[in-house]
């Protein structure tokens, strides 16, 4: 999997139109310049500042991504509904009706929408993509995952020969890398194939010799 994309030479060079006949007419040569400065701003802008925006998933702005959501059909922002009362309790001193502040909760009446960040939109669109056009074997989704989660730490794919598959995640994941996964089936996947994540980036048993082992306050109990 390789990050390059092609270059794309979005200059026009209009003095190279000039006959060596004109080079001394200073009046042409001056309108020529002017219009080369305005392709500069206008031409050769407008095109790399739509690849950077729009066309290239890495570094696309809002309007951007809004288009790749579009053409890729995945939503960036999760809606919830309003919470049913009848079934969950909220926080409140009178007990005939409400619960008490140790066992209530807060509640939406509501509802809402939460819009991901821009990082994770970018990454949520480019997990999209390879999930369309990948064949799905395990070598080329841990080769893909390399790639686009190396900054960040090792992450593999586990095939459960049981139409399952589990990711592996050794870095600490984010609060929004997790709302991600939890909401949006986005980690790519052959079809009907069910997937699950996890993270192995705690100490992983409980015990007193801090040599071996993390004390109670730090261990955890391994998956």
């Amino acid at each position: 999997m390789s990050d390059t994309i092609q270059d794309i030479d979005f200059s026009v060079n209009l003095l190279r139109a000039i006959l060596w006949q004109y080079n001394e007419a200073k009046n042409l040569q001056a309108i020529l310049q002017d219009e080369q400065a305005w392709y500069d701003a206008n031409q050769q802008g407008f095109w790399e500042d739509w690849v950077k925006n729009v066309f290239d998933m890495r570094t696309a702005n809002e309007f951007g991504l809004k288009v790749w959501s579009i053409i890729l059909q995945i939503p960036l922002f999760v809606t919830s509904t309003p919470d049913d009362l009848t079934t969950k309790p909220t926080i409140g001193f009178d007990n005939s009706f409400f619960m008490n502040f140790d066992r209530g909760n807060f509640s939406t009446m509501t509802g809402g929408t939460n819009s991901l960040s821009l990082e994770t939109k970018r990454l949520a669109l480019r997990l999209r993509y390879f999930q369309l056009t990948t064949s799905g074997t395990v070598p080329e989704i841990n080769r893909f995952l390399k790639y686009i989660f190396g900054s960040l730490g090792p992450v593999f794919l586990v095939d459960n020969h049981d139409m399952s598959q589990r990711y592996v995640f050794l870095f600490q994941l984010s609060s929004d890398l997790q709302y991600l996964f939890n909401n949006f089936d986005i980690l790519p996947r052959p079809a009907a194939v069910t997937s699950t994540y996890e993270r192995l980036d705690r100490p992983a048993m409980l015990g007193f010799d801090s040599s071996f082992y993390t004390n109670f306050d730090r261990g955890n109990f391994p998956l």
